[in-house]
């Protein structure tokens, strides 16, 4: 989640960008466009697809998790004090992982509710703001801790000068991977045994092979996009978002947008029973997009 607005609202158009590598018609539905599903929050990040589907997503202003239910496209809602979670994923066991910034932690949040927080410092030091989470299947996490100051942190010291991408290993070893600019947005698929790492305020989107176990390759440019969050399809392709939806094959050529009537587009993630439907947080509400993909599994 930003601090700051930067791109002015545009139309419900659905924009397609020439790449003779993919065929665009293949993945979206011509005559389909985002569907504006709630308007009720106030700044709407995080979203993340349980196994069933359904999707659960933060109101951080408001201190909430709700989640979209496929089955009866409403919105419910989940937990209230969450910790001001923002960014989320769920692990291999089903339980809603969290960066919970209010006090600079990550929190295990089970189906019934039951809260345990995974992490509350790095050796001693408060972290600045965990912001975006990616479980891998070995139990761990790799999370982003950018610094974006809010005005609910109490006496709030910074007590960590860097902004870094950390993994968290299953047994909760904590190691400093790598130092941006601001850390944002970031994903991975075991399916492609890649990571992806946004440095929002840098412009760039990076990539890493994933080697093994909290191992990664050294980071290479992807794109020369910054982004709030992402996802991946089942062909590789990533979808950064900001000003709407933007999709990258991947080689890092963007080959589609999706334009959102919203002043920010924060997050974007695949849900519902087929795992095909684009599920979009943006500002103030929540938007569904039905496709003719897949997210990556």
């Amino acid at each position: 989640m930003k601090n700051i607005l930067r791109f002015a609202p545009v139309g419900l158009v659905l924009v397609v960008l020439n790449c003779k590598s993919v065929n665009t018609n293949t993945m979206f539905y011509e005559d389909v466009q985002p569907k504006k599903i709630s308007d009720q929050f106030t700044f709407t990040e995080g979203p993340s697809s349980d196994k069933e589907g359904n999707v659960y997503f933060t109101d951080q202003p408001n201190d909430k998790i709700y989640y979209w239910d496929w089955k009866t496209n409403q919105i419910v809602e989940f937990l209230n004090n969450t910790g001001r979670a923002n960014g989320t994923h769920f692990d291999k066991d089903d339980n809603l992982i969290t960066c919970s910034d209010n006090k600079g932690e990550i929190w295990k949040i089970s189906k019934d509710k039951k809260v345990e927080v995974l992490l509350t410092n790095v050796e001693g030091k408060r972290l600045n703001g965990p912001n975006d989470v990616w479980n891998d299947k070995f139990g761990g996490m790799y999370f982003t801790d950018p610094l974006y100051e809010r005005d609910y942190w109490v006496d709030f010291k910074k007590e960590t000068p860097h902004k870094s991408l950390y993994y968290r290993s299953k047994d909760g070893v904590v190691t400093k991977i790598e130092t941006f600019t601001q850390p944002n947005g970031i994903v991975g698929s075991e399916k492609f045994r890649k990571l992806y790492v946004s440095d929002i305020d840098a412009g760039k989107t990076y990539v890493y092979d994933m080697l093994g176990e909290g191992k990664l390759s050294e980071k290479k440019l992807f794109c020369e996009m910054g982004s709030d969050g992402m996802t991946i399809d089942k062909h590789g392709n990533l979808y950064l978002t900001g000003n709407g939806v933007h999709v990258f094959n991947h080689e890092g050529k963007k080959i589609y947008h999706i334009p959102i009537d919203e002043d920010w587009t924060g997050n974007v993630t695949f849900g519902g029973k087929d795992n095909n439907v684009l599920f979009i947080t943006a500002s103030k509400s929540v938007y569904i997009l039905p496709t003719k993909v897949k997210g990556v599994e």
